[in-house]
């Protein structure tokens, strides 16, 4: 959980079925106002008031005094999870929210889902398979040059070169009941309607890890 902006009931339902919850510094401010203490605080703690560090025992605060990463760059590279759910790192700072799509691009080792009011934003896997309601909004954007191929996308992406300094994916739509993509490496963030996150997660769940070397 960040400081940023995010949606009160939805992240309510995700606090209920989480089964660790961890705030990057501030995050758990908000937490706390959900009636849920963070199992980890973990940041530089710039941002934590002592009102709410007073809230949550001292073993579960995990300070890193270093400023060359972020308060999420610091958790992710201490969870480990099948898959994590980060609500509070979209909207209301562009500035954050560039910060997090960074870390979210550089961190492929693991699997998160940024999820905000009205987005969902992911790492896209090599290969991915997801079935979506027709004229579903998918959005690709790249953080670094990539390929990659589709099915079920108005627009195909077979032949086209991302990046981020030229040709982007935004605005796509779905056109079949179940769309495939597949990138020929990490970089290419796929983001989709906040309704989409059901689909999304269980998209993730079945698709592969890692990439292939070169020959």
């Amino acid at each position: 959980m960040g400081g940023g902006d995010f949606d009160p009931g939805s992240t309510a339902q995700l606090l209920r079925r989480a089964g660790t919850v961890v705030a990057a510094d501030g995050g758990a401010e908000a937490l706390i106002a959900l009636g849920r203490v963070p199992d980890a605080v973990i940041g530089d703690m710039d941002s934590l008031s002592p009102a709410a560090a007073a809230r949550i025992p001292a073993d579960r605060i995990h300070h890193i005094a270093e400023q060359d990463s972020t308060d999420f760059d610091k958790c992710l590279r201490n969870i480990e999870a099948p898959l994590i759910w980060c609500a509070g790192f979209l909207g209301a700072r562009v500035d954050h929210e560039l910060a997090a799509l960074t870390v979210l691009a550089r961190r492929t080792d693991k699997r998160c889902i940024l999820i905000g009011r009205d987005d969902v934003i992911t790492l896209t896997p090599r290969r991915l398979e997801m079935e979506l309601p027709a004229a579903t909004r998918v959005s690709l954007y790249p953080m670094r040059a990539v390929t990659g191929r589709s099915t079920g996308l108005r627009w195909p992406i077979d032949g086209i070169d991302f990046r981020p300094d030229g040709r982007i994916g935004t605005s796509n739509e779905s056109s079949d009941p179940v769309v495939m993509l597949e990138t020929d490496g990490p970089g290419l963030l796929l983001i989709l309607p906040a309704m989409s996150l059901p689909p999304l997660e269980r998209a993730l769940e079945q698709a592969p890890r890692g990439w292939p070397r070169p020959a």
